[in-house]
């Protein structure tokens, strides 16, 4: 058994975002994700294979989608983005920085993401 806090940042924080695999297996697999003010490049866009379930742990965030709409995120607030929805972060905190909790499922079919 493998373990650490979640909450625990690295310490001076790097100025580039740190994506921490947590876990694999078939089909899925768990990320820890630091922000520190990171924002998708204007022309970038994720339309990941994978359904995405995500939960801001700690910071606030703005997700875009492809139809120029915004989802604001505060500690506590989660999504379940389904594969192939085209989405990008439009901005992060840097004080206190975000810290994500990101599920990717390979084929699980998610059929609605939550308004918030």
């Amino acid at each position: 058994m493998t373990g650490e806090n979640l909450f625990l940042l690295p310490v001076p924080l790097p100025e580039e975002e740190v994506v921490e695999v947590l876990s694999r297996r078939e089909g899925v697999r768990i990320e820890r994700i630091i922000s520190t003010g990171q924002s998708s490049p204007a022309d970038f866009w994720y339309d990941q294979t994978e359904d995405e379930w995500v939960l801001l742990l700690q910071g606030s965030a703005t997700l875009q989608w492809d139809d120029g709409s915004l989802t604001n995120l505060s500690t506590g607030d989660w999504l379940l983005i389904p594969a192939r929805k085209k989405h990008r972060v439009d901005q992060t905190s840097t004080n206190p920085p975000c810290i994500w909790l990101a599920v990717f499922l390979q084929g699980s079919g998610a059929e609605k993401t939550p308004s918030l």
